[in-house]
């Protein structure tokens, strides 16, 4: 009877052991993704803003040595991610494939013009700083026309704005959350040992010494949670970055070390203060209140 009584125990401990280390495990990874996504904003954001082109058509009169002047300045200026010449051959090709019918034939001759498409770097994709580099661009003689699309970059700068904001508002709240889940976890395994703790002080152990088990016993299932976080963050982060191996999601490994780094201490952390103020909760109790 004895042996079974024990066994039992056992596998109570064990079981309330198994929760406390999933549910850091789940909040931790939680966090980590959130983590992930607020390092990684402006990553993605300037991913898509160095998408947008901006066409620079010229005239049919210009010459190719300023056409070729114009291209290396482009190349060569601050804002520039990349200038690429396109002539009114290859464009006129391309836009037959596009439609899948040859429109020179039908019109009988080639009304595209000779252009730079120019990607520019994310820093600078915004309404105002692309309005002054088209308008410089314009000034130059031999340039016809700038085109880019002004309601896009404009709602993108918006979209990105709103987007790091909310991510932000909500990494906040999710870590809240995390401390009272991984808070309310503690509580309730250290809830089951409530007598053990008043027994303990009720024949003189100091709080200190009461404490000292529950803590080191806590802060070892956070660690163990927090290990479980990672292994789940590596995990994701191998699939996306083989998805989409353009956001070089391993490219910066200090920033990952600190985030992996910041994810087990958080879960450490936690742990050691939830417990503390969960004994001392059970400490400060009057006997009659435990049954409660």
């Amino acid at each position: 009877m004895g042996q079974y009584i024990e066994r039992y125990q056992r596998r109570r401990l064990i079981s309330s052991y198994f929760s406390v280390v999933l549910s850091i495990g789940l909040v931790l990874f939680l966090l980590g993704i959130l983590g992930l996504l607020v390092l990684n904003t402006k990553k993605l954001a300037d991913h898509f803003k160095e998408q947008i082109t901006i066409s620079v058509f010229l005239k049919d009169n210009a010459k190719p040595v300023e056409i070729d002047q114009l291209q290396k300045s482009l190349a060569m200026a601050d804002y520039t991610k990349s200038a690429v010449y396109v002539s009114k051959e290859d464009a006129a090709e391309q836009y037959s494939e596009d439609i899948g019918e040859n429109f020179e034939e039908f019109l009988g001759y080639n009304p595209l013009k000779n252009s730079i498409d120019v990607n520019l770097k994310a820093d600078f994709v915004s309404p105002e700083q692309i309005d002054g580099i088209a308008e410089e661009l314009e000034a130059k003689t031999y340039v016809d026309e700038v085109s880019y699309d002004k309601p896009l970059i404009a709602l993108l700068s918006d979209n990105v704005k709103k987007i790091s904001l909310w991510i932000l508002i909500a990494s906040a709240v999710f870590t809240i959350i995390a401390v009272l889940l991984i808070n309310s976890s503690i509580r309730l395994s250290i809830y089951s040992k409530r007598f053990i703790i008043k027994t303990m002080q009720m024949v003189g152990a100091t709080k200190t010494f009461i404490r000292r088990p529950f803590i080191n016993t806590n802060i070892k299932l956070g660690m163990l949670g927090a290990l479980l976080a990672l292994i789940a963050l590596l995990v994701v982060l191998y699939y996306v970055n083989k998805n989409f191996p353009e956001l070089n999601l391993f490219q910066d490994v200090t920033l990952l070390v600190s985030l992996f780094l910041g994810v087990f201490v958080l879960g450490v952390a936690i742990s050691w203060i939830s417990t503390h103020f969960a004994t001392q909760r059970f400490l400060n109790l009057r006997t009659d209140d435990l049954y409660y």
